[in-house]
């Protein structure tokens, strides 16, 4: 079966979200590598900005890795005059079934 791409799906949804709501979602998107070597299942995560203290990396459910953290708004001076804002801030959480191979119990970050 062949399906069709909406680039524009789901797009009045997030229309109706407010604003607030969608400041913290921007940085859900965290862009995350997963690969399975004979060893170990790999999460590459690109988290700019955020230091290791900040993420955090757990496992729920029994096999559900989730990774989590949140980039707090830079301290503004008084004088300060921002030319660009494109870094976005808040929370995010990303979650991954893993396999009923993944030895759990040996899950670490670094």
């Amino acid at each position: 079966s062949l399906d069709i791409w909406d680039p524009f799906e789901g797009f009045s949804a997030v229309a109706s979200v407010p604003p607030s709501a969608r400041e913290t979602t921007a940085f859900a998107t965290a862009r995350i590598d997963w690969k399975e070597t004979p060893e170990a299942h790999i999460f590459n995560a690109d988290l700019p900005g955020l230091k290791k203290e900040e993420v955090k990396v757990e496992v729920e459910d029994g096999n559900v890795l989730q990774i989590s953290g949140e980039r707090s708004k830079e301290h503004e001076e008084k004088n300060d005059k921002w030319h660009r804002v494109e870094r976005s801030c808040g929370k995010f959480m990303r979650r991954f079934r893993l396999p009923e191979n993944a030895k759990v119990d040996q899950v670490k970050a670094n």
